[in-house]
């Protein structure tokens, strides 16, 4: 069995855009969604225009053998500073995804470290994310706690 320090940990680039999506579509896949869809298109886009963004995104990727197997996104998001958010500078982290023949290697732990030090570094004053039941014990683990806001979507 690998360890994440013997497994490469490094930034994205462009030319993981394609492996990248496909992982993404994996988190859809199981909520039923078609990963072939036309959101692909949009995302490899996305991802083209913001990889390179050092300072506003950071997409981790482990890689076992010359293959993508695990990914995060951490994105940052400003809004109007506050008393929990004095900068008003909130990183996202989403999409943390491990391939399933790759789970319980720690690489989830490796991923959420890696874009937690990355909101420190742009001087971020919070992380932020949705977790699903497979995923809260990794985040606990990391320091994340629950909140008692409700989270709602509006989809347009």
């Amino acid at each position: 069995m690998s360890t994440p320090a013997a497994d490469g940990l490094r930034a994205a680039t462009r030319a993981d855009a394609e492996q990248l999506v496909d992982l993404w579509g994996l988190v859809y896949a199981a909520e039923g969604a078609d990963p072939r869809a036309a959101w692909r298109t949009q995302a490899l886009d996305w991802f083209a225009r913001t990889v390179e963004d050092a300072l506003g995104a950071r997409f981790p990727v482990v890689e076992v053998d010359g293959r993508i197997v695990a990914t995060a996104i951490g994105t940052l998001e400003i809004g109007v500073p506050n008393p929990y958010c004095p900068r008003g500078r909130t990183v996202r982290l989403a999409n943390v995804i491990t391939l399933p023949s790759h789970r319980g290697r720690g690489h989830g732990t490796l991923l959420v470290r890696d874009v937690v030090d990355w909101a420190r570094s742009i001087e971020a004053d919070r992380v932020d994310l949705s977790a699903t039941p497979d995923g809260q014990r990794i985040y606990e683990r990391a320091g994340f706690t629950l909140t008692t806001a409700p989270r709602m979507k509006l989809v347009l």
